[in-house]
């Protein structure tokens, strides 16, 4: 039986106790006021150093008796804007707001990390550095983070996300590309208006538009390796004012989600170029915006192994778990451009418990018996990357 997990187990009450308080007071990205309120209250009893950071986050710290190098464990704060529908006693009572997505109990379960490891100092061989991030949704937290010096002198980074496809007590792990980058990209048209009776005296901007929309599937097809997943979305197509009236605008609004940076770069200039072709044609002109959201989550290989490691000690053999990479996004990527890392994906499902919805579900719940599991390998993760040789 791993002693970590003990641990862990002798605080369950707490961490789940604290994860429904703020599951029951839900708050957006960047107005994590109380959340972050929350925090500092637990970080303060427990006697641990911190500072606010962003506009909502905080970074705490606990320094062991022995020097040594640095490794940071992550946990987000945020919720979403969701009406709940999941049915449990302690369902959000802010209306049209819900932990959808599991973030309070990221956050639960790195406080959990906290208490434990704050009795630990004497096995501690450097820093743990917590950050209890806000904005993960809107991909703006870690860069928050970070700009506040968050960062400075870290040597290695965890963090994990519940996932409802995975039973309690399994987790995965797995080198390289774990999750997708995303990007959005504004496309605007603009032309000459006139009266839908007479096109050729105007410059329409809707057909233009629209083939470019079938033309873009081409960059995926002809342009991509078919061996690189990409996808190339369009979310948003609006122009136009009125049937008779010829569009002098047309907007697009597009969402690229990819593994490897060189595709991306390669997928951005053929957007643009495909779009400014098209705008020629048709003698009109064109504007593309590129937002980047975030980036790639890739997983270090060595720290793979470590946290493969730590995950055997606190949940036994025959817990790793595989599926394929998703292309879904996190931020935690942003993190990984400072210092290598690994992030997890650990089972929260029960399909006896009607825990089977995926994120961002109105229906989402998880099974609470695997915060302890996270709250363990937070730990774990953390005491072999500074104690190792």
């Amino acid at each position: 039986m791993s002693i970590i997990l003990d641990k862990a187990k002798e605080i369950e009450d707490y961490i789940i106790a604290f994860r429904r308080d703020l599951h029951e007071n839900p708050e957006l990205s960047g107005l994590e006021i109380r959340t972050q309120t929350r925090i500092i209250e637990e970080l303060e009893k427990l006697g641990v150093e911190y500072k606010k950071a962003g506009r909502t986050s905080v970074i705490a710290w606990i320094k062991g008796d022995k020097p040594g190098k640095t490794v940071m464990l992550r946990g987000d704060t945020d919720a979403l804007p969701v009406l709940e529908e999941s049915g449990v006693d302690y369902e959000s009572t802010k209306e049209g707001l819900m932990h959808a997505c599991g973030h309070d109990t990221h956050t639960a379960m790195l406080l959990g990390a906290v208490k434990i490891l704050s009795k630990m100092k004497d096995q501690l061989n450097g820093e743990v550095r917590f950050f209890f991030q806000e904005a993960e949704e809107t991909f703006e937290g870690a860069k928050l983070i970070i700009a506040d010096g968050g960062m400075e002198g870290v040597d290695g980074c965890f963090g994990m996300h519940n996932y409802p496809d995975l039973e309690v007590g399994k987790v995965v792990m797995n080198p390289g590309y774990i999750s997708a980058g995303c990007d959005t990209i504004h496309v605007k048209f603009e032309g000459v208006s006139g009266h839908g009776s007479t096109p050729h005296l105007a410059k329409d901007t809707i057909h233009p538009a629209a083939m470019f929309v079938t033309d873009i599937q081409g960059i995926v097809t002809k342009n991509v390796d078919a061996q690189e997943p990409i996808v190339v979305s369009v979310g948003k197509f609006s122009g136009g004012t009125k049937a008779n009236i010829i569009a002098k605008f047309t907007e697009l609004d597009l969402s690229l989600r990819y593994f490897n940076k060189d595709v991306r770069d390669l997928v951005l200039k053929a957007i643009q170029r495909h779009a400014k072709a098209i705008a020629d044609a048709y003698e009109i002109k064109v504007e593309i915006e590129i937002i980047p959201s975030t980036l790639s989550v890739y997983n270090d290989d060595d720290l793979t192994m470590l946290a493969r490691q730590a995950a055997g000690e606190v949940f036994g053999e025959d817990c790793l778990a595989d599926m394929p990479k998703l292309m879904g996004s996190e931020d935690m990527s942003f993190y990984f451009e400072h210092a290598k890392g690994v992030f997890a994906w650990i089972g929260s499902g029960n399909e006896a418990k009607d825990c089977v919805y995926p994120p961002h579900h109105e229906k989402f719940k998880v099974d609470e018996d695997f915060l302890k599991y996270g709250t363990a390998l937070h730990v774990q993760f953390a005491l072999d990357f500074l104690n190792r040789g």
